[in-house]
């Protein structure tokens, strides 16, 4: 999943309105208007598709699979208008609105549930887990998110444990490490991990982890040095830079 940022303050400087990603071989393009950074401002529903629809109605029809980052049904709607189908990839899993499970449901469209705690303002500040760690905690989300799901006929969704989004670096990487719990749920598995800080600027390496414990999709900045790992992986080939 390769990523777009159509929002000028998003966390990696050059993923923001990198349209080379369109031509880079993805095997989906991640297109979001809304930064999650740590301290990010909030953006108003009018701004985010103000930044989103040009750009959505520029690739409509190009025969790329799109995702579209965005925590609200009425964008999700919108967006479907102008797209058909997609998939929505929601870092607050359908809680910050109501609407957003039973509108993908309805839409017949495929969900990225994330995991995360407070906002970009308050998540560093509630990495606490003291209920068997982390990934128990990540275990009993996903479970309830499931009934969610069903509840609204919702089947065709994907597990994001949210790295780094209220979680410490050694959380991070003690999700990373038993990624196998998290599949064991049934669904497939996504890590975003790339160039976020717990990754020391090595994500490489992190993509590395991530494939022994099982990912099934990782969201990367650079689609063209993810291929290089998975391949190196895939192949048994040490490292190739």
């Amino acid at each position: 999943m390769g990523v777009l940022n159509l929002s000028p303050d998003s966390f990696t400087e050059s993923s923001r309105f990198d349209f080379s990603v369109l031509r880079s071989g993805a095997d989906i393009v991640d297109i979001g208007a809304v930064s999650s950074r740590p301290g990010a401002d909030e953006v108003s529903p009018e701004q985010e598709w103000s930044r989103l629809e040009p750009v959505l109605k520029a690739v409509a029809g190009s025969g790329l699979e799109f995702s579209v980052d965005t925590t609200r049904a009425v964008i999700a709607r919108r967006a479907y208008e102008v797209l058909g189908h997609f998939t929505v990839n929601d870092i607050r899993a359908g809680e910050d609105d109501p609407e957003m499970l039973p509108t993908v449901a309805q839409l017949g469209l495929g969900y990225v549930a994330m995991h995360s705690r407070g906002n970009p303002r308050t998540m560093d500040g509630l990495c606490d887990y003291p209920d068997g760690g982390v990934v128990c905690e990540l275990v009993r989300y996903f479970t309830g998110f499931a009934a969610r799901a069903d509840a609204c006929g919702l089947t065709d969704w994907i597990i994001d444990p949210g790295l780094g989004f209220a979680k410490t670096p050694a959380q991070c990487m003690e999700v990373l490490e038993n990624l196998e719990r998290l599949s064991a749920l049934g669904h497939p598995v996504l890590v975003g991990a790339a160039d976020k800080r717990f990754t020391a600027g090595d994500t490489e390496n992190i993509h590395r982890l991530a494939l022994r414990h099982g990912v099934d999709i990782l969201r990367v900045h650079d689609v063209a040095a993810c291929r290089r790992t998975v391949e190196d992986f895939l192949n048994g080939r040490r490292p190739s830079r």
